[in-house]
């Protein structure tokens, strides 16, 4: 048992990492990760949230030392961290970590690679800085599950762990990549632990304000790390103690000890889900079911009603308000809602299954999607609560028009280490998401380079070619 804290364990964890590097299979799949979020921030550069923050960031000014993936100028490290992790997490396209319910690399990417341009660090040095922040994100957000609840106290409260456990992750990415030592990095951590914050009710009533969380919490993380560098300081018992960040938010049922249990020799970073569609995780297994009764022939018209079963929590987003969910105001909202995606999947959508185009304010108003998503209820199902929040699974109940009842139940979720997503289909997510930004047949080519190989080469020469757009 360590005598040290938990944010001094987790410091030494990475600068222990900052010299001795993670290892090649753990830097492949750093590899994989900012690929991904390279891929969704490029498909996110109009988003109207990506243009506030560029707007602000822009009015800001200041030392231009770091760019955000896709669009031109050069801004400070923590303005460049905003906007890549806006454009991360912008169009809710981001890998997901269970049962922490958060999406580690939307900030943890944005804050290392900001702070990578801003040192000149190697590329090496840049993913295992990514390896350690997404695995120190996560281990904290574990540290707020309670098996009893079957859920995330932080979700339970309405509270974005994304947001709050990333802004801690990634400090210790840009504390790493600044050169800082262990008890600078514990500092950047405990300090960033006053930083992180977000609040999830724009999931179920609307707002735009959550596709800024994981931007705001880079920001936090880079912001951190340069006080610590410049000598403030941050409580030793900044994630157990009284005061600290797990009692504040998650109260009593924090499980500190999840935090530093097997550091170092059981990583998370491996069996973190990388997202087939662009919507909130919550709906994923209801797309896959929908999709499956499309396989069998069921079309929209054949309907009478549908039934979507889901764990209890889950039905907090994307159920409740029901008329709202059955009806979402935007595009946008439509991410959010069990009904809308379930009936864009039976429909018939793009990409992997559903793609962006199957969540822009006019597919929102589409009658055809409308008047099926109006034929679905929510509800709990006791099944999905027991496996909840392991996998995020959904059962789908149709009644036909000829008289038939079809069910399809989805409890491993497409993406996850029990059904990950192939070498192609990870390639077709990449490519569709750059084709937005660059012409086909580059996104073609480069979807097949950098998910065939995954080299770190590869990493860098893309991002250095990638074309300045606006």
């Amino acid at each position: 048992m360590s005598d040290h804290t938990l944010v001094q364990q987790l410091a030494d964890f990475a600068e222990g990492h900052r010299r001795r590097g993670v290892g090649g299979p753990l830097r492949a799949d750093a590899a994989r990760r900012l690929l991904d979020v390279l891929g969704n921030s490029l498909a996110a550069r109009r988003t109207p949230a990506a243009a506030a923050v560029r707007a602000l960031v822009g009015e800001w000014g200041g030392r231009p030392v770091a760019t955000a993936l896709g669009l031109p100028g050069r801004y400070p490290a923590a303005s460049a961290a905003l906007l890549g992790g806006t454009l991360a997490h912008a169009l809710d396209f981001d890998d997901t970590h269970l049962p922490s319910v958060l999406h580690p690399s939307a900030t943890v990417v944005p804050t290392a690679l900001a702070v990578a341009e801003a040192v000149g660090a190697s590329g090496a040095a840049l993913l295992d800085a990514i390896a350690v922040g997404v695995e120190i994100a996560v281990r904290v957000g574990m540290a707020g599950y309670d098996a009893e609840l079957g859920n995330s106290v932080f979700f339970e409260r309405g509270l974005h762990a994304t947001a709050i456990c990333g802004a801690v992750g990634g400090a210790a990415a840009a504390g790493m990549l600044s050169g800082l030592d262990a008890p600078r990095i514990a500092h950047a951590l405990g300090i960033a632990a006053s930083m992180g914050s977000g609040l999830l009710e724009a999931n179920r009533t609307g707002g735009t304000v959550k596709r800024v969380h994981c931007g705001w919490a880079a920001h936090a993380a880079v912001t951190a790390a340069e006080l610590a560098r410049h000598g403030l300081t941050g409580p030793p018992t900044v994630l157990e103690g009284r005061f600290g960040l797990l009692q504040a938010f998650c109260g009593d049922r924090a499980v500190p000890e999840r935090i530093v249990h097997g550091l170092g020799e059981q990583w998370e970073l491996p069996g973190v889900f990388f997202k087939p569609y662009p919507c909130n995780h919550f709906t994923h297994a209801g797309i896959d079911a929908a999709l499956r009764l499309r396989a069998q022939g069921v079309t929209p018209e054949d309907v009478v009603r549908l039934t979507l079963g889901a764990p209890a929590p889950v039905l907090r987003t994307i159920g409740e308000p029901p008329d709202a969910k059955r009806s979402p105001e935007s595009g946008y909202h439509a991410a959010f809602s069990g009904p809308y995606t379930v009936a864009a999947a039976l429909v018939g959508g793009g990409g992997l299954g559903v793609f962006h185009e199957d969540f822009t304010d006019a597919a929102a108003r589409d009658p055809r999607r409308l008047a099926l998503a109006a034929k679905v209820e929510c509800v709990p199902d006791a099944r999905c609560d027991a496996i909840f929040p392991y996998q995020f699974p959904a059962v789908l109940t149709a009644e036909l028009h000829d008289g038939r009842t079809l069910t399809e139940r989805v409890e491993v979720n497409r993406g996850g280490p029990g059904n990950p997503l192939t070498a192609t289909e990870l390639a077709t997510k990449f490519r569709l998401n750059a084709a937005s930004a660059l012409p086909a047949e580059q996104a073609e080519l480069l979807g097949e380079i950098v998910y065939s190989t995954a080299e770190l080469e590869t990493v860098q020469t893309l991002i250095e070619q990638l074309p300045a757009s606006d």
